[in-house]
Parts: structure tokens; C-alpha cells; sequence
């Protein structure tokens, strides 16, 4: 998962792409990188760590241009290197070509190997750069046919932006797994991952890229082609944006995040009461579900624990050991308020159990009596290939514990998930998710090879 923003027509063009990315950071925070077009050559900073350490002042003014693109870096495909940081950039027939990267593809593996068969020279272990190959073995005059002949050999999940010259290019797969939508600032357009970055640049929200959808922006001027037969895939929008990844001031896939979230925790409580003496969420993942649980049940809500905000998520952090250390320094629990307190804490999933292992652990130092835990989704038990970093059933305690060993292992006095059919009463197209971390059921075919480094021995 990562997030992409792209500005086409705007006098501040780098500075606006900066600006969506602060917005965007939750969606990736190892790298961050922008590519601007001044008519004449592409200028591009881009850096690990943070939006806001990955530029300087002086490098946002070296990037020159009216357009621009702009990505923040997750890895679900290559190491976390310096060569594999976003966007990436090529130059051919003096055609300067830079792309931006959310998703994960599934048929990497056959179209690498096809391309060096055929002499392409790889100098990243991403699959985004298999796009851009492609791109520059088959140009041609027509832009629209170019991209559709490109992007419809592609497989798996792919919301793209793209500078090409001075033209601003978005994609998204026939499955839209990823989100992507279209701002407007008077004549300049935006694209971006999510709402959330288009409110904080003040853009008019004009609708989302459609599932399929390819769309050419240039001199305030928008025009769209269409993948074939897209009209006939099925959708498959991942539902672990809705309970997790986008940020709850977003509106994806036509929903509220905010909304979604809180009805799902209405559904928990429906489904799974507990008598407590208050609700809490573990900040921030649960907050908008403790919500919706509290008020159906009638319980008081409180804050049980306070965030370091100077600590970012920890489920997006490439190492367990990183994981491990941003728990402990994120979070503090209030022994005031908890202290023989019958406690039921509302989260949004588990994942590896030993990040809420560590939480309940720190609750019981504090003093709580009693802990239960409910989880606003099933229980993750197969991994995903379409964008989210865990690809092995190995890694996701659900796959090999049941739900009362999970509740043994973290150490709650009672663990419950929000059924499937529950869950997805709450989504207003619920036939156009993709839920196959929780039932296994895959929309595209997954790849033989699962590495999210298959790539790295061929570098």
C-alpha cells in the first residue's frame, strides 16, 4: 500500500503533490518522492523516511513545472532501498517517462522474465518498473491505444499515475482493489489516493477514477480510455481499506470511512455485547469503531491509553523488531482510569497477535480487572497479493489458532470478531469487495512465486 497524487495545469505544481502527500503519509512512510515536468526536462527529489524529512525547501523549488507526481512509499515488492524509492523515472527517445506505484501485481514474475528475455535491463527489484518497460517497447503515436495495449497485460492491483511530458496520466485496474480519485483546483486537476488529500489542498472532489478506467490530463483538458472487457470484471475493492489503511475523513470506493468504521462497530455490539465498565479503543486504529460499539450498547466510552503522536503506525513498519519497539514507545496506558476496571476494547483486526499480545499486557500492569477484546472484522487468515504487506499465512495468527487459542496467546478474558456476513451488511456494495484475507477466496489469481523479494536475485 502506498499513496500517489499527481497535478496537472497548477503554477504550484511540487508543492501542491508535497502538500497531498503529508495527506497521504498514513499510506506509506518508509520513502516519499516527487517528479515535476517544466516543459522541457523532469525534475525529481525523493528520499527515504517521512514526507516531511524527505524534502527540503530548497529541493521543492528545484522542482520546476506545472505538472507533477508524487508518491509515499510502502513496500510490498522489493527492499526498502534508495533505487527502489518512488516515482521511478526513464528517459526514451527523449521521452522522459516517470510513474507512481499503489498496488502489487500478480503475473510480475512471467512479464519480468518475458523483458529480459527480450533485453530489457532492470535497475530496481519493484514490479513498478515492469510498467515502464513495457510502456517503452511499444510507444506509438496514439497515447490512448498506447497505455490500453500496456496496462490491460497487466494483472493484479495497479491505481497508477504517470508523467509523460507534460501529459498527467492515471490508471486504475479493472478489479479497482486500489483507490484513486480526481480533484479539481479552478483549471487544474488533481489525482490522488484518497479524499483526505484533496480536502487539505482545498480541491473539489469530482468523482473516482473508475475501475479500468485509464485518464489523459493536459492544459486543463481531461480525456479517458477504457481497458477492454472491464465492464464484465467483476469488482473487487479491498476491504481492508474501509477497516484499516484510509484515513477516516476519506470517502472511498463511495463510502464514508468514518461511517463505515462506526457501523461496523454497531454490528459488533449487536452481535457481541460484554458487560463492562467502559469501551476504549487501542489508539488510533479502533477509535471510530469503539464509537459505534459504545453508543449501541449504552457504554460509557473512555480513554484508556494516549498515543505518542510522534510515533507513526506500527503495522506498516518493514521489520517486526521496529514493530515491536514503536508499541512500546506509542502508547501509554492511564492507570487512574483503569485501574479494577472491566474493560472491553474495540479494535479494528489482529494481524500477528503480538502487537496486541504486548497492549493487554500493559493494561493488566496498569490495573484493569478484567479485559475483553472485540474485533471489528473476521479473523485474518490468508494473505494478500493485491498492495498489503502480509504474504504468508505464517505471519497471521488466525491461520493456524482458533479464536479461543488467540484470546489464550493474548491474554484476554474474552475475544470475539465481527462475522463476514455482519461485516459486510455495513458496505453499501458489499458484492464488489475483495475479502479474501478473511476467506481465502482470491478475485485474481495469486503468483506461484509469493516473495515480496522475487525479484531481488535477479538484480
Amino acid at each position: 500500500m502506498c499513496g500517489i497524487i499527481g497535478v496537472s495545469n497548477h503554477e504550484e505544481a511540487a508543492n501542491i503533490a508535497f502538500l497531498g502527500l503529508y495527506a497521504l503519509q498514513h499510506r506509506g512512510e518508509e520513502a516519499a518522492g516527487i517528479a515535476s515536468y517544466d516543459g522541457q526536462d523532469i525534475h525529481m527529489t525523493k528520499n527515504p523516511g517521512l514526507v516531511a524529512d524527505a524534502f527540503e525547501e530548497e529541493s521543492l523549488k528545484n522542482l520546476k513545472g506545472t505538472t507533477a507526481i508524487g508518491h509515499s512509499r510502502y513496500s510490498t515488492t522489493g527492499s526498502s532501498n534508495y533505487k527502489n524509492i518512488q516515482p521511478f523515472l526513464v528517459t526514451h527517445r527523449n521521452c522522459p517517462i516517470a510513474v507512481s506505484h499503489n498496488g502489487n501485481l500478480t503475473n510480475t514474475e512471467a512479464l519480468y522474465q518475458k523483458l529480459e528475455e527480450e533485453g530489457s535491463i532492470f535497475q530496481t527489484s519493484m514490479d513498478s518498473e515492469i510498467i515502464v518497460h513495457l510502456l517503452v517497447k511499444t510507444r506509438n503515436g496514439d497515447m490512448k491505444k498506447w497505455f490500453v495495449n500496456v496496462l490491460q497485460q497487466l494483472k493484479g492491483a495497479f491505481s497508477l499515475v504517470f508523467l509523460v511530458e507534460d501529459v498527467l496520466v492515471g490508471a486504475r485496474d479493472p478489479q479497482g482493489f486500489r483507490p484513486l480519485c480526481l480533484g479539481k483546483i479552478d483549471d487544474s486537476y488533481i489525482l490522488a489516493s484518497e479524499s483526505c488529500a484533496l480536502d487539505l489542498i482545498h480541491a473539489e472532489f469530482i468523482r473516482e477514477i473508475e475501475p479500468g478506467e485509464i485518464v489523459f490530463i493536459k492544459n486543463g483538458k481531461i480525456e479517458s480510455a477504457y481497458l477492454p472487457g472491464r465492464e464484465k470484471i467483476k469488482k473487487a475493492h479491498c476491504i481492508f481499506e474501509n477497516i484499516y489503511f484510509a484515513r477516516p475523513d476519506s470517502n472511498i470506493f463511495g463510502e464514508s470511512i468514518y461511517q463505515v468504521r462506526k457501523g461496523l462497530g454497531i454490528q459488533m455490539a449487536k452481535e457481541h455485547p460484554v458487560k463492562a465498565d467502559f469501551a476504549m479503543s487501542i489508539p488510533d486504529s479502533g477509535n471510530y469503531a469503539v464509537v459505534g460499539y459504545a453508543q449501541e450498547l449504552g457504554l460509557p466510552l473512555e480513554v484508556g491509553i494516549i498515543r505518542n503522536h510522534y510515533i507513526g503506525r506500527t503495522f506498516i513498519q518493514p521489520s517486526q523488531f521496529l514493530r515491536d519497539f514503536r508499541v512500546r514507545v506509542k502508547l501509554n496506558p492511564i492507570k487512574s482510569v483503569l485501574k479494577g476496571k472491566k474493560i472491553v476494547i474495540v479494535e479494528d483486526s489482529i494481524v500477528r497477535g503480538t502487537t496486541s499480545r504486548g497492549r493487554v499486557e500493559d493494561l493488566r500492569k496498569a490495573g484493569a480487572k478484567e479485559i475483553h477484546m472485540r474485533i471489528s472484522c473476521p479473523p485474518i487468515k490468508s494473505p494478500c497479493f493485491y498492495g498489503i504487506d502480509f504474504p504468508s499465512k505464517q505471519e497471521l495468527i488466525a491461520s493456524a489458532k482458533s479464536v479461543k487459542e488467540i484470546a489464550d496467546f493474548i491474554k484476554v478474558d474474552s475475544l470475539e470478531y465481527l462475522s463476514l456476513e455482519r461485516m459486510l451488511s455495513v458496505m453499501k456494495d458489499s458484492q464488489n469487495y475483495c475479502d479474501a484475507c478473511f476467506t481465502g477466496n482470491y478475485p485474481v489469481e495469486v503468483p506461484k512465486n509469493k516473495s515480496k523479494y522475487l525479484l531481488e536475485g535477479a538484480q
